[in-house]
């Protein structure tokens, strides 16, 4: 990280900078320090402007905050050292449950500046040890209707008949046919409140995808394939292009607009300007785990757990296979690592077009 150009964290609109003091394994993990960076005034010169969720009480004042058990060891910190540091450096108590206890974190102090800075620091630790956690859903459009599988199949069988003498070309790197779809953004949801309030808020966007689609579903188009890094002779990623068949980019808007909401609603880190809309099939992850998914932009794998494919001729033969038509017509909030009856994601909610 270039020290001069820190990483910002957004946290219910306020802007803070991420000064890593130490990355490693939690076992031997100490706190990161952080600064606020955000507008000061004479109001919020020693704490945070927006204390409203602060109350008083008969002994000073007290914040709760909603934490999923799954971040509490990094607030206690090795042997609680952590939490020890923060309540001597803000003269505050933290209470935190029991871990695997769903609850909230209680901060309690004789001032009120002495708890807004407390909440400050345990909102931030918390935000930069979140990032850290793997995704547990995405938002996806299904596109395993029964034509797209069939020229899937297709594609895989002529594939392997034709190229299967290309490095390390092989059935084991091919997507399910059954999971086939376009990954919107990946989420961590850590508990049953967050995928709820993941769920609702996914409701909640159908009005704005009913006025893009007119209340009608998307005719869509899987033809040509593409790659997703600069040497063709060491893919990692092949993919399938999709278009709205009347030429319109209101996939692509919708895309966009969902994005742009649920990262308002910090749910989910925005990587690009756009959504990249794909339909991965062939990926290299898939070689030593077959449940593996594309992440869709939400960061590349180690090296190490890649073993790149020679897919020249492949491009060459099939730069322009077409796999069919379907009619989409929802979007899913998927889970990770499962299967429907249909063999495609779990699903944790979902709206239609129509």
């Amino acid at each position: 990280m270039d020290v001069l150009r820190p990483a910002l964290i957004n946290i219910n609109g306020r802007i803070y900078r991420r000064n890593l003091v130490k990355e490693e394994h939690y076992e031997d993990e100490e706190e990161e320090a952080f600064s606020y960076s955000g507008p000061v005034s004479d109001q919020c010169m020693d704490e945070p402007c927006d204390t409203s969720n602060i109350e008083q009480t008969d002994q000073g004042f007290r914040c709760a905050i909603e934490v999923p058990s799954v971040l509490y060891k990094y607030i206690i910190g090795k042997k609680g050292e952590t939490r020890r540091r923060l309540e001597a450096e803000t003269k505050t108590t933290i209470n935190i449950p029991k871990q695997g206890v769903e609850g909230q974190i209680v901060i309690t102090g004789s001032h009120k500046s002495a708890v807004a800075s407390a909440v400050t620091r345990v909102e931030v630790l918390i935000e930069s040890f979140r990032r850290k956690q793997p995704f547990s859903h995405f938002l996806s459009f299904a596109l395993n209707h029964p034509p797209i599988q069939e020229g899937f199949k297709r594609f895989k069988e002529e594939v392997l008949d034709h190229c299967s003498q290309d490095m390390r070309v092989d059935a084991s790197i091919f997507q399910n046919q059954a999971k086939l779809h376009l990954t919107l953004g990946t989420l961590a949801l850590l508990n049953e409140q967050e995928v709820m309030r993941a769920s609702e808020l996914l409701t909640q966007c159908q009005g704005f995808i009913r006025d893009i689609t007119e209340g009608k579903p998307l005719a869509l188009e899987v033809k040509g394939i593409e790659y997703m890094n600069d040497d063709p002779s060491m893919v990692d990623v092949l993919y399938a292009k999709v278009c709205v068949q009347d030429g319109s980019d209101k996939l692509q808007q919708i895309a966009d607009r969902l994005v742009e909401c649920f990262v308002a609603a910090g749910l989910m880190v925005k990587e690009w300007d756009r959504v990249k809309l794909h339909v991965t099939v062939m990926n290299t992850l898939f070689r030593k785990d077959p449940s593996a998914e594309d992440k869709g932009g939400a960061g590349r794998p180690n090296v190490k757990d890649r073993e790149a494919f020679d897919a020249r001729n492949i491009l060459e033969r099939f730069k322009e296979f077409y796999f069919g038509k379907c009619q989409l017509d929802s979007v899913q909030l998927s889970q990770r690592f499962s299967s429907d009856c249909s063999g495609y994601y779990s699903s944790a909610g979902s709206v239609t077009f129509i």
